[in-house]
Parts: C-alpha cells; sequence; structure tokens
C-alpha cells in the first residue's frame, strides 16, 4: 500500500486545531484567573462573562449523574477525534470547507476533553441574554465544534452538484 503525503491529505490543516486548542486554553486559563466561580463581568449589552463549571454535556446534559459521565462524554470525544482525523487523512487537502470543519470540531473536542479529564468539568463561561432570559453558558471549543458542524451542514447545501459533476468526470 502506498502512502501519500500528508500534506496532501486534510492534516494539512492541523494548524487549525492547535490555534483552537490554544485559544480555547488561554481563554478558559484568563477566566479562571480573573473570576470567581459563579461571578458574572459584564462585557457589553446582551453578553458577559460568567464563570461556569459544566459537568456533563451540552446545556449540563447528565451533569448531576455522579461522575460516571466524565469518562463518558472523554471517551465520545476520544472516538470522534479518532474519526475526524482519519477523515481528515482520507480527504484531499484542497477540500478545504470539510478540512475546517473537521479541524474545527477536533480542536474543541480536545479542548473540552482537556478540561474533563484534568478538571473533572468543563470551564464555560460565555453568557448570551437578553432581559432575565440566559441561553446556555458555553465557551470557545463549543464554538468551535458549532460552526464545525455548520461547515459540514453548509458543505452538504453548497457541493450535491459539483460532487456529482466530479464522480462522472
Amino acid at each position: 500500500m502506498m502512502s501519500r503525503p500528508v500534506l496532501s491529505t486534510g492534516l494539512r490543516w492541523l494548524w487549525l486545531v492547535l490555534v483552537v486548542i490554544a485559544i480555547d486554553f488561554a481563554s478558559k486559563q484568563w477566566i479562571m484567573n480573573n473570576l470567581m466561580l459563579h461571578e458574572s463581568m459584564s462585557v457589553m449589552p446582551y453578553f458577559n462573562f460568567f464563570y461556569a463549571h459544566n459537568y456533563g454535556a451540552a446545556f449540563s446534559f447528565l451533569a448531576d449523574k455522579g461522575g460516571w459521565q466524565r469518562w463518558f462524554f472523554a471517551g465520545i470525544a476520544i472516538a470522534i477525534v479518532v474519526v475526524l482525523l482519519v477523515m481528515m487523512y482520507r480527504t484531499s487537502a484542497s477540500n478545504k470547507l470539510n478540512n475546517i470543519a473537521y479541524a474545527l470540531i477536533v480542536g474543541g473536542a480536545v479542548g473540552n476533553l482537556f478540561d474533563r479529564s484534568y478538571h473533572g468539568f468543563v470551564v464555560d463561561f460565555i453568557d448570551f441574554y437578553v432581559g432575565d432570559w440566559h441561553f446556555a453558558t458555553f465557551n470557545i471549543a463549543d464554538c468551535a465544534i458549532c460552526l464545525g458542524a455548520a461547515l459540514i451542514v453548509l458543505e452538504g447545501f453548497i457541493s450535491p452538484s459539483g460532487k456529482q459533476a466530479k464522480n462522472k468526470g
């Protein structure tokens, strides 16, 4: 079996994974060093930094289940990272949208995996609100994961005819 150069694969986009991890880590460190747990800092209307610990998954799903969920979600994150890295390897580097999406998701998953493994919880701090209504508090890793997922959906809408033309040609 002949291997192809890594830079010709989607793994060329691993630099974006590192950028996401670095920004996520730095932002969480800043929050932990500058705010007390459950302290809020107004940034602008409708937007606060609010330091929270999330022991569960999105929207604190399973947060109150006694601790087993920490390893369950860590296992899911590891599986997702492995699958997406394989997909990046199998995808051409020129398929930018998919590779950027995969890299964002991998970076976000690794950022939250680090928190979950090291702290036992994920540090959340981004708080959007209107009046008394607050959206679930989240972080940079969560933003990267959501943006990556949105790009995958977007790619599905903008590329189907292009894929069919490439497959026929």
